[in-house]
């Protein structure tokens, strides 16, 4: 069971961890042990609530393809537990991602203050370039 919230767990049976050979540097044992860790999850087919399901649909991840499957590679450790945890920590964060809501922006305007401090750094910067000229007579 992978547990994302409270109330919220993913069964293990709706995750499909398999292990592969790690790409990169490694030497000889990068070509014998099977040390990364491929997660795949299906978001229809899971038994996450709806909100989860649209909201996690919606988002634009490289990691979810356009059947809605979640596809982590994790080769980070040397240790094929330790990148089957962080597999499993990395799909329970893109889940949390989801869920949180961004805080709309409104548009503010500049202070009375700030406006006038802007344009007199202007005016003193453009009195200083001024003086850079040639000397005359």
């Amino acid at each position: 069971m992978l547990i994302i919230s409270g109330p919220l767990a993913i069964a293990d049976d709706e995750i499909e961890l398999s292990a592969i050979r790690a790409q990169g540097a490694g030497g000889q044992n990068v070509n014998k042990v099977s040390s990364a860790i491929h997660l795949r999850f299906d978001i229809h087919a899971s038994s996450l609530p709806e909100f989860y399901k649209a909201r996690l649909l919606q988002l634009s991840d490289n990691r979810i393809s356009k059947e809605g499957i979640i596809i982590i590679k994790a080769q980070q450790y040397r240790t094929q537990e330790k990148n089957r945890e962080d597999a499993l920590e990395r799909l329970k964060a893109l889940i949390l991602s989801a869920v949180i809501v961004q805080k709309a922006r409104r548009a503010t305007r500049p202070t009375r203050n700030s406006q006038k401090k802007r344009v007199d750094s202007k005016t003193r910067r453009g009195n200083i370039k001024s003086l850079r000229g040639r000397v005359t007579d």
